[in-house]
């Protein structure tokens, strides 16, 4: 039998879930049934690259230096012939395309083409929290038109799903299906002991007795880390006496601001940045750290909820898009209202204070994510996908 030939896209590999989930499904498809092509472009300054995880799964990614997120017109327009050169060459049965950019750019490509089965993940919109309410309504409506020449829209959340389908102006779920994020989580499931994450706590000065409330992920607005910020300065207020250190695991455009912004409000000695340190083994972080946060705006489905999750580490979340569907409020963590710095101190306080409920938590947690965020089930979810469409278009393959 021939195979079948897939041809994935993102914009770029920079650090969080979307890079993490191509890598897997490039490399874990059925190699008998499957022959997948990775495409990718160039991170953006001050973002860590990821391609590395391609490779450690077998997949040597194609590179086009003119794909990277920022609007360059000139780029884009290499790009759009780049891939268009590529895509008649390989003649593929599928194009599935990650992420805004390349979802637009790779999605014409592929219609231009003749390509059978075209789908996008929306890995979290940009319909609110991101830009102007003009530049918003411009992005919907691209989005829209778009929606109309693509077989199959994937949603990570069943609460993307429902915003997807408003948003886009869609009758009824035909072109959406729900496939939630999956990962390899062996190395957080294992039952390590917590000392495990003593190392990282001495490299950064914490003590051992200390309990540390962590946030992981890129410094953008999105991710709305000055709230953290400001619920770290009530947090000690709320904790006369107690040892509590703030850790802050990332990086990106915004850190000085919000260094200077930890500043003013004098917790400098109680929230240390840390950059990426260590960050291809996240599951130390985890392990060094007792409560972790997520403070967004907007959000699809966060790997670091997942990880946290699966490293039995309990999640205090605002209910951004998806992360109530992973966070499940009072068994896995708390869900808090968008911004709401009180209601957020308040929920890490209490857990702070309670460490048999941390340990319930993430015991709960665990249990959740191990089988439904799965690399396994995804990658059996995306080949189901693949099978159904194509069957679909079987006239157009053969």
């Amino acid at each position: 039998m021939k195979k079948i030939k897939v041809v994935r896209m993102i914009t770029r590999m920079n650090t969080g879930g979307p890079a993490i989930h191509v890598s897997l499904l490039s490399g874990g498809l059925d190699k008998n049934v499957f022959s997948s092509t990775l495409i990718t472009g160039r991170v953006s300054k001050g973002e860590r690259d990821m391609t590395y995880l391609a490779k450690e799964f077998g997949v040597e990614p194609l590179i086009i230096p003119e794909l990277h997120r920022e609007l360059d017109i000139i780029n884009d327009i290499i790009s759009f012939f780049k891939l268009y050169k590529f895509i008649k060459k390989e003649k593929p049965d599928i194009v599935h395309t990650h992420s805004s950019k390349v979802g637009v750019i790779g999605r014409i490509v592929a219609r231009l083409l003749g390509v059978p089965v075209v789908i996008h993940t929306i890995h979290g919109h940009v319909f609110h929290s991101y830009f102007s309410k003009p530049k918003t309504k411009i992005v919907v409506l691209i989005e829209s038109l778009l929606a109309k020449i693509t077989d199959r829209i994937v949603a990570i959340s069943e609460t993307l799903k429902k915003e997807l389908k408003e948003y886009l102006g869609l009758k009824d779920d035909s072109k959406l299906a729900l496939i939630p994020l999956g990962f390899n989580l062996e190395e957080f499931l294992k039952n390590d002991k917590d000392d495990k994450g003593d190392e990282l706590r001495r490299e950064l000065g914490i003590d051992k007795e200390a309990v540390i409330v962590g946030a992981v992920g890129r410094l953008t607005a999105i991710k709305n880390r000055k709230m953290f910020l400001y619920a770290a300065k009530e947090i000690k207020k709320r904790n006369p006496g107690k040892n509590i250190k703030f850790l802050i695991v990332g990086d990106g455009e915004l850190k000085k601001e919000l260094m200077d912004l930890r500043d003013r409000l004098g917790i400098r000695e109680d929230v240390i940045f840390a950059g990426w340190k260590k960050y291809r083994d996240m599951d130390l972080v985890y392990k060094a750290m007792d409560i972790v946060t997520l403070t967004s705006l907007n959000e699809g489905t966060t790997v670091s909820a997942i990880e946290a999750l699966a490293g039995t580490r309990p999640v205090v979340t605002t209910n951004a898009g998806g992360l109530k569907d992973v966070i499940e409020d009072n068994k896995s963590g708390f869900v808090v209202p968008v911004n709401d710095v009180e209601a957020f101190s308040k929920a890490v306080s209490i857990l702070i204070n309670d460490k048999a409920k941390r340990d319930e938590f993430g015991l709960y947690g665990r249990d959740f994510v191990k089988e439904r965020h799965c690399k396994e089930r995804l990658i059996k979810d995306i080949e189901n996908l693949y099978s159904r469409e194509l069957r679909k278009k079987q006239l157009k393959i053969q």
